[in-house]
């Protein structure tokens, strides 16, 4: 990672890392290292699994979630407007309202998965 933190809201504090566990996880380590126990664990469950399919799968989607994990930390503003949409969204009682956030939520996503190189599914 070469581009050094940068100071306003929108800003993101490092570059998107490559998909490689390691480079994810030197990712984490600036910018969400509350996150590390979880990254490690989350890892070891798939790469056990990996192994016990002989399959990549469970590597491809354990990378993939935290390639997007890591594109929403990388902008402060847009990971805390993500967390405030989910709160509202877990106590409103509005329809209207809980369409609106999950749209929102929705944009948010598909941002950040375009970022990581992550494909989202489309509706199923």
């Amino acid at each position: 990672m070469s581009t050094a933190a940068q100071s306003g809201p929108g800003d993101t504090l490092v570059p998107q890392p490559a998909s490689t566990p390691e480079d994810l996880r030197a990712a984490l380590a600036q910018l969400a290292p509350d996150a590390l126990l979880t990254f490690d664990a989350e890892r070891s469950v798939a790469l056990q699994q990996a192994r016990e399919r002989v399959s990549a799968a469970p590597m491809r989607r354990f990378v993939g979630q935290w390639a997007v994990y890591v594109a929403l930390e990388r902008h402060p503003g847009r990971a805390a407007r993500l967390r405030s949409l989910e709160s509202r969204a877990a106590s409103t009682e509005s329809l209207e309202e809980a369409r609106t956030i999950a749209a929102e939520i929705g944009r948010i996503l598909d941002q950040a998965c375009a970022e990581a190189g992550v494909e989202r599914a489309e509706d199923a």
